[in-house]
């Protein structure tokens, strides 16, 4: 499995989406439970700004390569985070002047083996 070794530029945002079931009650009761074995799942949206034409397609040659399809192994910039399954299913390349350029992309947790 292939490891995304790129360095996102800060601000990174990491959106949480917990997975749960609910049900409501005629009088305003409603319940709640957790739903799966992975309740939370982490999104993050990167940027890697001012990267020379060579890095940007270094970064867009491994998405390319995966195709969204394929997952790898990132490790999230957070404090204590471990390494996890990610794929990257959507990018953007912006040119912001000559071999200078803005990659967006969005990584989501994947469970996998």
């Amino acid at each position: 499995m292939a490891t995304f070794t790129y360095t996102p530029d800060f601000s990174a945002t990491e959106n949480s989406a917990p997975s749960v079931r609910m049900t409501k009650f005629g009088d305003g009761y409603e319940h709640r439970v957790r739903f799966g074995l992975h309740t939370d799942l982490k999104q993050w949206d990167l940027t890697f700004a001012n990267r020379s034409d060579s890095e940007a397609a270094g970064i867009t040659g491994f998405f390319t390569a995966r195709a969204g399809v394929e997952s790898f192994t990132w490790t999230p910039p957070t404090t204590g985070a471990n390494a996890a399954q990610f794929v990257c299913e959507q990018w953007q390349v912006t040119m912001d002047a000559y071999n200078l350029n803005t990659v967006r992309a969005r990584f989501r947790e994947v469970a996998e083996p």
